[in-house]
């Protein structure tokens, strides 16, 4: 299956999409990943959206459509993948119904992971980040027997300034503007189904796979 993962700033992407991948034994690919691929290989493509970054720019979508498209062309991906933070807009969203049609595919899924603002605020708020080994408590759901001081090193906790609940409301505020319309877009196309996020992983995991067997996954 050709499977695209939706849905806000902690709604829990990175990890259903891991145990996804493994139940559809496809590779699991995010635009964080393929970035760093090619500008650790220095490859033209890294070494153009390097400058970009370098200059503290967005890279342009032409850039990194053609590092998705490069991604998609290869071997481990031609019976499928799942991709996590692509697309991130609807003019993305056309692009990469492109590159497959040109690749002779087409999506088969577009999975919502919906979560509502406060959940999603109470759960990255409440993060707390070691400035010993970085492991990352949370006062509510994984606390220290401490308060304040990490488990596994003793050095102290700290908030991040992404975890502060002013930034998550600006990035919720950027998800709801630029993200949230894929939701229509891939809905009119009889694509979008959407997961209730909330609850344990592990709850969240059963729901996703259920809804991909009904798809035939």
């Amino acid at each position: 299956m050709r499977i695209v993962l939706v849905g806000p700033p902690g709604a829990g992407k990175g990890t259903q999409a891991e145990f996804i991948a493994a139940h559809l034994a496809v590779p699991k690919i995010s635009t964080g990943d393929i970035f760093r691929a090619n500008v650790s290989q220095g490859t033209p493509l890294g070494v153009e959206a390097k400058r970009y970054m370098d200059a503290g720019k967005l890279v342009p979508d032409e850039v990194t459509i053609n590092m998705v498209r490069e991604r998609l062309a290869e071997p481990d991906a031609g019976e499928g993948f799942l991709l996590d933070g692509f697309p991130r807009t609807t003019p993305q969203a056309a692009a990469l119904d492109k590159l497959l049609a040109d690749l002779g595919t087409a999506l088969d899924l577009v999975m919502e992971l919906v979560v509502d603002d406060d959940e999603v605020i109470r759960r990255l708020s409440g993060r707390r980040t070691c400035r010993g080994c970085g492991k990352i408590w949370h006062v509510e759901f994984d606390a220290p027997s401490r308060e304040g001081i990490c488990d596994r090193c003793g050095s102290e906790l700290f908030q991040r300034d992404d975890d502060k609940a002013e930034t998550i409301a600006k990035r919720l505020v950027e998800y709801a503007e630029k993200t949230a319309p894929l939701v229509d877009y891939y809905g009119a196309q009889g694509k979008l189904v959407g997961i209730d996020a909330t609850g344990p992983v592990e709850d969240v995991t059963v729901r996703a796979i259920d809804a991909l067997r009904s798809y035939g996954g």
